[in-house]
């Protein structure tokens, strides 16, 4: 253990030296309690560095013994903040939607980003729940139980795989908490619909298996939450850019359910109330703070995923931001702490004639710029035309490197779980951060 903390406050120091060097850093936090029933709260940081390059490591997994009321939360985010000396660096803090880490957020004065992908899943969820797949996918589920839970029934199933010249594999039980899993459930099944049917009449069960209709919902099932999986998957990757893509992705996965005259009713139903509790939910998104990033992104910057009506009141808030941080104010920390949302309201107006001239033609320049490939990294365009676009450049930095979701806490999570373990249950929550911020550090070095 003695060389583990010598280990930890070396690695520690390093990352310490490497935000010290970084002008702009995002904040990621979740809670998770282990298996011997401790809280804690796990913090990421995310930031482009001077070459361009996205990085993100672990802070802290710090064990937590108030109740998660929003004055605590504050503290402990702020408590971070302070022993990485990252208070006046920090733009954003990403969390889930719980409403005492909305409250939290906003009295730290930070800017605050929901999970995306959290709130995706959601509306899938409310969806599911309000429409006519219900019946199916109860029978689904009891199919794979039916398989899942003997091991004779399990064998039985691979016997019909081979026959059939299939691919050996078990079936996969959704878990409401798990994102994608009902989606993965549906693939499996249908995919091994045959095999099923055939192991089934070689048994006596009383099983009631899908109707023909309700084998054709689940079809219809998986081709409507493909796209659900696919934008949760894109806005959860670490190696590149994910907040500039949400806007986008939400304008995509709108697209995906307009409903057409060939949708059966209970297709329609289930389109219809995505798109409402969609919509309603990112209302509650800090739209200020991504249609920015989005006009950032190269990739991205024709807006063609707002209303028409919409984009020239996003170039006019980034001329008013140019007007309001020049480079060199942007490089440095600010003693009166974060700034203040409200991004909406700064006025482009200007005393100054000789600023406006240099921002008018800034923003022509950079709209001039043809778009890039989506396949296309936006940092490696920037890399390439910061020095061009100066000001956009120190813009760029500082919202682009905010993610989408609170993924990198998740796999935080997931190591902390295989580290916390009912045979190692009784570890000190010292022991704990250390072990899973090593975990996290020399992977990631490994990986360099």
């Amino acid at each position: 253990m003695t060389k583990i903390h010598e280990l930890y406050e070396n690695e520690k120091e390093k990352r310490k030296e490497v935000l010290a060097q970084v002008n702009h850093i995002a904040l990621t936090g979740d809670h998770w309690t282990s298996v011997s029933n401790n809280n804690y709260l796990g913090v990421t940081a995310h930031f482009i560095s001077d070459t361009w390059e996205l990085k993100s490591f672990a802070l802290t997994i710090l064990k937590t013994e108030e109740r998660h009321f929003a004055a605590a939360c504050k503290e402990q985010f702020l408590s971070v903040a302070r022993k990485w000396d990252i208070e006046g660096k920090t733009t954003t803090i990403g969390t889930d939607s719980a409403r005492n880490m909305v409250a939290a957020i906003r009295l730290t004065r930070y800017e605050h980003m929901n999970c995306v992908a959290h709130m995706v899943q959601r509306s899938v969820t409310v969806s599911l729940a309000d429409s006519g797949f219900v019946n199916a996918l109860a029978k689904a589920r009891k199919v794979v139980g039916h398989f899942k839970h003997s091991p004779a029934n399990a064998m039985e199933l691979q016997a019909q795989q081979v026959s059939l010249g299939k691919k050996q594999e078990p079936l996969i039980q959704d878990v409401s908490t798990r994102w994608n899993s009902t989606l993965e459930m549906v693939k499996c099944v249908s995919r091994n619909k045959e095999a099923v049917i055939a192991a089934l009449d070689n048994q006596e069960h009383k099983l009631v298996l899908p109707t023909a209709a309700e084998w054709d919902k689940l079809q219809r099932l998986e081709t409507l939450l493909e796209p659900c999986r696919y934008v949760t998957e894109l806005l959860g990757g670490e190696a590149y850019v994910s907040c500039s893509v949400v806007l986008p992705s939400l304008c995509h996965l709108r697209l995906k359910m307009e409903s057409c005259d060939e949708d059966p009713a209970y297709v329609v139903r289930f389109k219809t109330k995505f798109k409402e509790d969609l919509a309603s939910r990112q209302e509650q998104l800090n739209n200020a703070w991504l249609q920015i990033a989005t006009v950032l992104d190269p990739r991205f910057k024709d807006l063609k995923c707002l209303p028409k009506t919409d984009r020239e009141a996003v170039w006019t808030t980034l001329e008013g931001m140019l007007q309001q941080e020049s480079p060199r104010k942007s490089s440095q920390t600010h003693d009166d702490g974060p700034p203040r949302k409200k991004i909406s309201l700064l006025q482009m107006g200007s005393d100054s004639e000789s600023e406006d001239e240099k921002v008018q033609p800034a923003i022509k320049r950079y709209r001039a710029e043809p778009t890039i490939k989506l396949e296309d990294c936006p940092l490696r365009w920037w890399a390439s035309h910061s020095g061009a676009h100066e000001k956009l450049a120190s813009l760029a930095h500082k919202y682009l490197a905010t993610p989408a979701t609170t993924v990198p806490c998740e796999r935080l999570f997931s190591v902390a779980g295989h580290i916390v373990n009912k045979k190692r249950s009784a570890l000190l929550s010292e022991n704990v951060k250390k072990l899973v911020c090593l975990s996290n550090w020399l992977k990631d070095d490994k990986a360099q």
